[in-house]
């Protein structure tokens, strides 16, 4: 599972800079970017919380990431619909994972200690911030689409990786 893990958190990783070097592209394609980055985020938090034994907020978060990415690929037409609303919900979902991000990098804090979690902390705190941002300025999301998405696919990416690598010691 380890492996498996680090495995996919390196495709992430590797994702999420694609996707910052063609933002254009990547708003092109957003529902794929989206239901993909959104489903493995949820299984991978499912996974992870039920192996720690942790039923809280992230792991709300995540069955309710996994619910959304299974109704987009059952419904593609839920993007066509919600297009006027879309924004706010990228923006909304970006808050929620970047104060998802930032609750892990403290547990993770206290948990282990290192520095491993502060490289967690930037990104849920960047993650807010530009959550915030979007929701003010909604116009932005086409234009920086594929920096956030390359920043989520990149913090998820990390997050399996160290959480592989924490577990396996």
């Amino acid at each position: 599972m380890t492996i498996l893990f680090i495995i996919l958190g390196v495709l992430m990783v590797i994702c999420g800079f694609s996707c910052m070097f063609t933002p254009l592209w990547t708003y092109l394609n957003l529902e794929y970017f989206i239901v993909i980055l959104v489903m493995v985020f949820g299984v991978f938090g499912i996974i992870k919380n039920i192996v720690e034994k942790r039923f809280g907020v992230g792991f709300v978060f995540s069955i309710l990431s996994t619910i959304l990415g299974i109704l987009v690929l059952c419904f593609p037409n839920i993007f066509v619909f919600a297009n006027g609303l879309l924004f706010y919900f990228v923006a909304g979902w970006f808050v929620l994972q970047g104060v998802v991000s930032i609750y892990n990098s403290i547990v993770a804090k206290n948990a282990v200690g290192g520095k491993m979690w502060v490289f967690q902390l930037i990104i849920g705190i960047l993650t807010l911030i530009l959550g915030c941002f979007t929701f003010f300025q909604p116009i932005i999301v086409p234009l920086s689409f594929g920096i956030l998405i390359g920043i989520f696919f990149i913090d998820t990416g990390f997050t399996m990786i160290f959480s592989a690598a924490v577990a396996d010691n």
